[in-house]
């Protein structure tokens, strides 16, 4: 079975944070503006915003694509986590399951839960499946488990302090497609002077040309902004081509920055 990476639109709307009456407001300003990649979790609280804000669009289910992940102490009960959410966001399916992070210290191992995720998919509730924060290994023993083409992505801290290129380089070569969740630095990218300097050539914000190099690199991104203003020009992204030379002056940003990394997280490529 083909991973079908290519159906996972360029640029999706990260909901981390989006809560409440504010999220709520968030999320429809988005949708106005055009964007149709959601991006929710168990652990977010933000499935049920998600949820109402595509049910009072107007807009066919079909028209979205809505990725949600199981988080680790769900592991043991996956196939009914999965269930529970589509149920808090009103679907009868997700179009990308993920399981958010390896399990705490291999505790259960990848083998022991990745064959429910691809049974979820079997039965039709979630149309893509694939993986978050997996370290090379962690994708080896997936895909020995499940089988070459299953996996549609592995999604993981990314951005240009911290540009992961082994995993990606990894992941490539066996299909899956890398999305970059945190694709703005954690809102630390002002103040770089190449950053800057690329930006005033394009006329385009500093998000805006590091949003553009991950695209280039051929990965999804999933920035959050509850901002209507940011979430337009956060979506616009896509239409900057950079020249080879702000690509190679981007690439030499990287210097291992992870800002999400949990004690209890796997050791990284």
């Amino acid at each position: 079975m083909p991973a079908q990476n290519s159906a996972i639109p360029k640029i999706g709307l990260g909901t981390y944070g989006l809560t409440g009456a504010e999220g709520l407001a968030a999320l429809s300003s988005a949708i106005d503006l055009g964007y149709r990649h959601l991006d929710t979790a168990q652990t977010y609280g933000t499935e049920e915003n998600v949820g109402e804000t595509i049910k009072a669009s107007g807009i066919d289910r079909a028209n979205f694509f809505v990725t949600t992940k199981v988080t680790a102490s769900n592991l043991g009960r996956l196939a009914e986590s999965v269930d529970d959410s589509l149920k808090a966001m009103r679907l009868d399916y997700a179009d990308l399951v993920l399981i958010h992070w390896p399990a705490p210290h291999d505790d259960p191992p990848v083998s022991a839960y990745i064959g429910e995720l691809a049974r979820v998919q079997d039965h039709g509730k979630a149309r893509l499946i694939g993986v978050s924060n997996f370290t090379r290994r962690h994708v080896d023993e997936a895909i020995a488990e499940i089988g070459e083409g299953r996996l549609a992505t592995n999604q993981v801290e990314r951005h240009v302090f911290l540009q992961n290129r082994v995993l990606a380089t990894h992941c490539r070569d066996w299909g899956i497609a890398v999305t970059a969740y945190m694709p703005l630095a954690g809102g630390r990218l002002d103040g770089n002077p190449d950053i800057e300097a690329i930006a005033r050539k394009y006329g385009a914000t500093q998000s805006q040309v590091a949003l553009a190099y991950l695209l280039a690199l051929g990965s999804i991104v999933i920035p959050k902004s509850a901002a209507p203003e940011r979430q337009r020009t956060n979506l616009a992204a896509g239409e900057i081509a950079l020249d080879e030379a702000d690509m190679n002056r981007l690439a030499g940003l990287d210097r291992g920055e992870r800002h999400i990394d949990p004690k209890w997280g796997p050791d990284w490529d």
